[in-house]
């Protein structure tokens, strides 16, 4: 096999966070989304386990996990630590892009494979979501925290007992110029061991 190594160095240093605040309101259609969740099913899992298990909320939908998220952040935060700001975010940005992928982890039924194990296979999978939303000019961002990992959310998305939600990938069309990028230098981050 031969692949241009230049091509996927670009993909991969060309990807970049980018926020629903600053996507379009331009459409992802639908076997676009499917090539960007097909492409994550081939990340690297032990155990051939393939712990991914999509939701996608698009058109209205996106309201009601909105509504949902609101709500949740509500309930489990107590008073004095409830930041407006926070709950603006939380409700706002499912309206922000045109899709939303919850990204939902089906624990492996005969207990052999690790939790840690599966989150990785989870990570790996996102990765190769972002790369081909790079490919696609597609802005993409991978959102966490209490409440869209918790276990409200896990019965909001009708997933089984002991599954997870890893959280939610948001995507959409930038309405801005495409992020630049900064990495440490190679020597800096490696060390090399021969003896």
């Amino acid at each position: 096999m031969k692949y241009s190594v230049s091509e996927i160095t670009a993909i991969i240093r060309d990807r970049r966070t980018i926020y629903p605040k600053d996507h379009s309101d331009r459409e992802v259609l639908r076997d676009v989304v499917e090539r960007v969740l097909s492409n994550g099913t081939w990340a690297p899992n032990h155990g051939m386990t393939q712990p991914w298990r999509f939701k996608v909320f698009t058109s209205e939908a996106r309201h009601r996990l909105a509504r949902f998220m609101g709500e949740e952040y509500t309930r489990i935060t107590p008073p004095e630590k409830f930041l407006p700001r926070k709950y603006e975010n939380l409700t706002q940005r499912p309206l922000q892009s045109s899709v939303v992928v919850a990204l939902g982890m089906a624990r492996d039924p005969k207990g052999k494979i690790s939790e840690l194990e599966e989150q990785l296979a989870m990570a790996c999978a996102v990765q190769n979501m972002h790369l081909t939303c790079t490919a696609y000019g597609l802005g993409g961002f991978w959102g966490t925290g209490a409440v869209v990992t918790g276990e409200g959310m896990r019965k909001f998305l009708g997933m089984a007992e002991g599954d997870r939600c890893l959280g939610l990938f948001y995507m959409g069309y930038p309405a801005i110029e495409w992020p630049k990028g900064y990495r440490k230098p190679l020597p800096d981050v490696t060390e090399w061991f021969d003896q």
